[in-house]
């Protein structure tokens, strides 16, 4: 007999401003629910509010907030979760009205990243940034021992427990920052053994197929799947293409709003896309705003390293692209969604100067030219780094 797994029933919370138009609102909560799917939650509805500005004591105002109480008490909700961090205040003051779990998307990324961890790095990582998130939040934690008197010589105990916390996080924050020193020249070390052969490193957003193309790539066994997130630890293989060795790693998908704890606890994960000679930027081109995920990767990076680096971009997903046929009698300028995958080709091969090209990773369409546009890439490079190779090249391709 199988175990049915439970799984939490959530509604999710985002808010229409002058900064975020309905249209991205209701595709961040999308992405929202894809996240609390990937937790194991089972997003049951979604609630919008248009202001011009989040609520500082409850995120949305008192009439929304009564309304997503209605609505879980009448639906057995056991949790909601919120499109943008939540200040400490915000957390406190929604949990008392609302009565069940309260998550923001900052906490439900870090809850993903602890369940996928698999290495001692990664839990590592994901512990710290979980602790630094928690740090400012301690209060919420101690609500029950509020209503005690304080005072000279009267110290509530919630208030001593509270202090009591904090120190023990910040000498574990301490205790993990060091770990993560020592583990990062352990990894540096590893590198500098792997001898000065060129290093690519694939990145991009999340979930558009970068572990499924290191599989082709590489001929390994990656772990791949339709979560996001599903690699955390940077994978590293030595790949061939004809007669050119070189290194190539898979690292951890950015994502939208990812939490700066996140970026700062993985940097030595992110140290291989630092260190990498060429940038792989994947993007899934069926997505339809593919463009903003492009602008989050790369400024993502630019945190990550302010040096530009040599990118290709890989249009993935070809074979399940889609579009909108354009009305003969529409005026109006071209919309994205118009274009056909032709016009797209057109639109950024001109952009890029032919560091681009579209592929399919599952289908394996366009693979092998893939691979001979790499090869001119991380020739060049090779070759400019040890010119006295040059003529191996020639002796090869002769």
């Amino acid at each position: 007999m199988q175990t049915e797994i439970y799984q939490e029933k959530a509604v999710l919370v985002g808010l229409i401003t002058q900064h975020q138009n309905e249209e991205r609102a209701r595709e961040y909560l999308d992405e929202l629910a894809f996240l609390a799917d990937t937790a194991g939650a089972i997003p049951e509805k979604l609630f919008f509010q248009r202001v011009e500005y989040a609520n500082p004591k409850t995120f949305v105002g008192p009439g929304k907030l009564q309304e997503i109480k209605t609505y879980v008490e009448e639906n057995d909700i056991g949790l909601v979760i919120f499109d943008d961090e939540l200040t400490p205040k915000q957390l406190r003051n929604i949990e008392r009205e609302l009565n069940v779990l309260i998550l923001d998307r900052t906490n439900l990324i870090l809850d993903i990243f602890a369940k996928r961890a698999q290495t001692a790095n990664a839990k590592t990582q994901v512990e710290l940034a979980q602790l630094q998130y928690m740090l400012p939040r301690l209060t919420r934690l101690w609500t029950h021992l509020e209503r005690q008197q304080g005072g000279i010589g009267m110290r509530g105990p919630g208030e001593t427990q509270i202090e009591t916390d904090r120190r023990i996080i910040l000498t574990k924050i301490s205790l993990l920052k060091q770990n993560l020193k020592d583990i990062d020249q352990q990894m540096s070390t590893q590198r500098k053994n792997r001898g000065k052969m060129v290093r690519v490193a694939l990145v991009g957003y999340t979930n558009v197929g970068k572990s499924t193309l290191m599989n082709l790539l590489s001929k390994s066994d990656v772990f791949a799947e339709n979560k996001l997130f599903a690699t955390l630890d940077t994978t590293v293989r030595k790949v061939i293409i004809d007669n050119l060795p070189f290194l190539l790693s898979d690292t951890v998908g950015f994502i939208r709003k990812l939490p700066h704890h996140l970026v700062q606890s993985f940097k030595s994960t992110l140290d291989e896309v630092r260190e990498a000679d060429l940038l792989i930027h994947i993007i899934d081109v069926s997505h339809p705003n593919f463009e903003e995920q492009i602008e989050v990767v790369q400024q993502t990076l630019k945190e990550i390293d302010p040096k530009e680096k040599p990118t290709i971009l890989v249009f993935n997903k070809i074979d399940v692209f889609s579009h909108i046929p354009k009305d003969d009698d529409d005026l109006l300028p071209v919309k994205r969604e118009n274009l056909t995958l032709e016009e797209l080709k057109n639109t950024w091969m001109s952009k890029m100067h032919d560091n681009c090209i579209f592929i399919s990773a599952r289908e394996k369409q366009n693979i092998e030219q893939l691979k001979a546009l790499m090869y001119e890439r991380i020739k060049a490079i090779h070759v400019e780094r040890y010119p006295y190779n040059d003529f191996l090249f020639q002796k090869y391709e002769e």
